[in-house]
């Protein structure tokens, strides 16, 4: 049982449209759910009323339907992207929607679907998407992705436990890492959190490292060049009119954008990834001059593979974002199979695209401007953890001076 459950899912709506997405007055948002996310949902569609929203989209899903989908439709759906479904991302970025959307589902809702049905579909649907997705990276209107529990999920997550007591537990998980208590202050704690994050942002970003060393007993040792000019944000995201948001909760990380042509060496998966509704276990990558190379996991690894070649900018890595081991996350002992969590839980990469902001003047940058910066350019963005208790990450300025940042799994300063 949950304790005070419904105070505790009304402050969690309230958190992630009042300091998730910010909504504005006269704004009009658009909230992607699942039917078994709908509770949330509609207090959601509530709480951004209450902020004084135009209207209020939403756009349900169903994940037994997407697998059934998966299994038996013809062949050709998946070659092609409907023109309404263009036209309705297409509106959404003509009118700056803020987006709300939630993850939830099976980790192996896929499990056993032919991955290129999966593969074709994300290329179907990147030409017409990515304007839309484009903007959203470039702060062109305010974005959050929250969570809400499902059985299967819990059951994952949870694996001495079923139904109910699986459910409950992930719940309670779930608000505590949100900082979520029914109390009706999780706006204030995250204020102070924000905060906190902010002040790690400047220390890195006033020492504009040249490079970081990754190195740990996993086998892990990586050099990652970073661009000039690089800007390591956490936390909150600011649009081009302004608006201050989230765009995760919860969220533990730092980042910033490697050099695209400049990671060389192997890093290897400190936890298992879920990727495109199937699961990746211990895996690694190889890289050399920014790309990836080769590519080994004792699970997955077909799945894995066909999303680094997704395009070509899948073969390069767009962030790297720094998370203590000490994280709330990390330290609740869950492994919860889902990348919202588990990539706020371990220091990171993610291989695809970058966030234009990772570098200074970036979001104002046309693509060949963006990719001279440094900047990697992909329709996918994949993160992966790489963080582990014994993880050292060393900077090396422009001058030569070496400077700890990780030692033992956290933070230097």
């Amino acid at each position: 049982m949950v304790e005070n459950f419904e105070a505790k899912l009304k402050e969690y709506a309230h958190l992630l449209v009042e300091v998730g997405l910010n909504v504005q007055p006269g704004q009009t948002p658009s909230i992607e759910s699942s039917i078994e996310f709908a509770q949330l949902t509609r207090l959601c569609v509530s709480a951004c009323y209450d902020c004084g929203a135009r209207n209020v989209v939403v756009n349900y899903s169903d994940d037994a339907i997407t697998r059934e989908s998966y299994l038996r439709a013809d062949e050709a759906v998946f070659h092609e992207y409907p023109s309404y479904m263009k036209a309705r991302i297409d509106w959404y970025l003509e009118h700056k929607c803020p987006r709300l959307s939630f993850t939830g589902s099976d980790p192996e809702l896929l499990r056993g679907v032919d991955p290129a049905r999966i593969q074709a579909r994300r290329k179907a649907s990147g030409p017409s998407t990515r304007p839309y997705f484009d903007a959203m990276t470039a702060n062109r209107f305010q974005w959050c992705v929250a969570a809400f529990p499902t059985p299967a999920w819990a059951e994952k997550a949870f694996p001495d436990k079923k139904g109910e007591d699986a459910l409950d537990a992930l719940w309670n998980a779930v608000f505590s890492v949100c900082r979520i208590t029914g109390d009706g202050r999780a706006v204030e704690r995250w204020q102070k959190h924000v905060a906190a994050t902010a002040r790690r942002c400047r220390v890195l970003n006033e020492h504009q490292f040249a490079s970081l060393r990754y190195t740990n007993s996993l086998g892990t040792d990586l050099t990652v060049l970073l661009p000039d000019n690089h800007v390591w944000a956490g936390a909150t995201g600011h649009t081009t009119e302004g608006v201050e948001y989230l765009p995760n909760i919860p969220t533990e990380e730092i980042f910033t954008a490697p050099r695209w042509d400049g990671v060389d060496g192997r890093v290897c998966a400190a936890l298992p990834l879920a990727l495109n509704g199937n699961l990746v276990r211990d895996f690694w990558l190889e890289l050399k001059g920014g790309r990836i190379v080769d590519v080994h996991a004792e699970e997955g690894e077909e799945v894995l593979r066909r999303s680094i070649d997704l395009d070509e900018g899948s073969h390069y890595l767009g962030e790297a974002a720094l998370v203590p081991y000490d994280s709330p996350i990390r330290q609740s002992g869950i492994l919860f199979y889902n990348t919202l969590f588990d990539e706020n839980a371990s220091c990171h990469f993610a291989f695809g695209a970058a966030y234009p902001g990772c570098v200074k003047g970036g979001e104002d940058m046309d693509e060949a401007a963006q990719k001279a910066a440094g900047l990697n350019q992909s329709i996918n963005h994949v993160d992966f953890m790489v963080g582990t208790e014994d993880l050292s990450i060393v900077g090396t300025t422009h001058d030569g001076r070496e400077i700890p940042v990780f030692v033992n799994g956290n933070f230097a300063f």
